[in-house]
């Protein structure tokens, strides 16, 4: 049987310190990671700054191999937005996040500076994913914005432009996943968050799928959160999860 990489990236939405360093040890730790991946957003960021990801997200852990996902949705001019991944780009993360919707001028300065810091500080190029419509987000919260579109419309619209400007994947609903897959094409990113496995609570997202579900139709990486860092044992739980979307290494 074809083992298949963990995609399950673990979102850690919180600003205690010390409570996710050790949740990101239990669940990312040596001897081998039960997640693909840590995703630390903005609440936390926010908090801690570059010194509590260090803190929290160690180099003995990172040599596990597990990614970060430095979940920022960043949306400013062009200038900011190329500061603002030149500010982040000596943490080495795996994905980084701006709103597509910022236009393509953005999008081009911060892919252009993803690429002249990785070169500049020898690390990995971050790769950059566009934010399309969130996963809170409706019919209904997208027209009272403006914009006249269903979500998935208006998801194909902007992963598109994302794309087109150089960008290596995207935020998307579990929804979008087959029509982007196909317009995409195979090497596209797909983060998908909205994950909810068999039996839990879908909480704030509207458009949640199962595990198992999102990676048949070609999800790259899943984000969990509550289902995991809610648990009595997060790393049973964290496991659980890569199981029921298909990994048989764990």
């Amino acid at each position: 049987m074809k083992t298949r990489a963990n995609p399950v990236y673990c979102g850690i939405d919180t600003t205690d310190l010390e409570g996710a360093a050790k949740l990101i040890q239990s669940i990312a730790g040596a001897p081998k990671p039960a997640v693909g991946g840590i995703k630390l957003g903005l609440e936390f960021f926010l908090a801690h700054g570059a010194p509590g990801i260090r803190y929290a997200f160690p180099e003995p852990v990172r040599a596990t191999g597990v990614g970060f996902f430095l979940d920022l949705k960043l949306h400013d001019i062009p200038n900011t937005v190329a500061g603002g991944i030149r500010a982040v780009a000596g943490l080495a993360p795996t994905y980084i996040t701006l709103h597509a919707s910022g236009g393509r001028d953005m999008l081009k300065a911060a892919v252009e500076e993803a690429a002249t810091q990785a070169t500049k500080l020898n690390v990995p190029r971050a790769k950059l994913l566009g934010v399309t419509v969130l996963t809170s987000m409706d019919k209904a919260d997208l027209s009272a914005t403006g914009v006249d579109a269903d979500p998935s419309d208006q998801v194909l619209r902007l992963a598109t432009l994302a794309r087109d400007a150089g960008l290596d994947g995207c935020i998307c609903s579990p929804h979008e996943i087959a029509a982007l897959r196909k317009e995409c094409g195979p090497d596209f990113v797909l983060m998908v968050p909205g994950i909810r496995p068999v039996g839990s609570a879908s909480n704030d997202q509207k458009r949640a799928m199962t595990p198992r579900q999102a990676v048949d139709l070609g999800a790259t990486h899943l984000v969990v959160g509550r289902p995991i860092y809610q648990a009595a044992s997060p790393r049973s739980a964290a496991e659980a999860i890569a199981r029921e979307a298909g990994v048989n290494d764990l």
